[in-house]
């Protein structure tokens, strides 16, 4: 029995201290203080620091300022733009301009006047697309800072709600971190017992 029940211990203390630690990087919430010491959760008590780092990298590796200038100026993305304002013109001149004077409205009945001021229309805003979309490029940058959006996100969470989402994702890696220190438990118990089976 007592060789039996020495790899069981050693299992048990070594899955419960990993499960422990886990839960230690997030309570407790708030900093307590223990026979003169300060304790607090790792997230809780990083989570600031946590927030710059994530909207650096996010900002630095994930998205950042050139990829949507990259989308702005891709041919594809303006040809769309132009798809849309083909289909506002024309709607525009179909049922708001034909509304405002019975003569206009005849005027535009014929087909071919309404292609011809559609495409006026169109050649004419498309001139400035390009420079519409440079100058929403340029006031996106100014304005729209990922790192900072990132880092007041994160800063806004609860610890209760960080501590949901870091679960949710990796509550495999958590699980097999528990598990396993049971299992080097085992097994460091079981070379115990060994040990001391072949001594005695």
């Amino acid at each position: 029995m007592k060789y039996i029940l020495g790899p069981l211990l050693c299992s048990f203390i070594g899955w419960s201290t990993n499960y422990l630690a886990i839960k230690m990087l997030f309570r407790p919430r708030k900093p307590k203080r223990i026979l003169g010491w300060t304790l607090q959760g790792l997230f809780p008590k990083r989570q600031a620091e946590l927030a710059d780092l994530l909207g650096d990298i996010v900002e630095r590796e994930l998205v950042n300022h050139e990829d949507i200038r990259r989308v702005i100026q891709d041919p594809a993305f303006q040809r769309r733009i132009r798809m849309l304002v083909d289909t506002y013109v024309s709607g525009f001149l179909q049922k708001k301009l034909s509304s405002v004077h019975p003569l206009l409205a005849s005027l535009l009945q014929g087909r071919r006047v309404m292609e011809k001021i559609k495409d006026l229309v169109v050649d004419e805003v498309e001139r400035f697309i390009p420079d519409m979309l440079e100058k929403a490029a340029h006031e996106l940058e100014s304005r729209f800072e990922f790192s900072a959006i990132v880092r007041d996100k994160i800063e806004s969470f609860s610890i209760e709600k960080l501590e949901g989402v870091l679960f949710h994702l990796m509550k495999r890696e958590f699980r097999f971190i528990e598990v396993l220190g049971g299992v080097l438990g085992l097994m460091a118990g079981t070379a115990q017992s060994v040990y001391f089976y072949f001594l005695s």
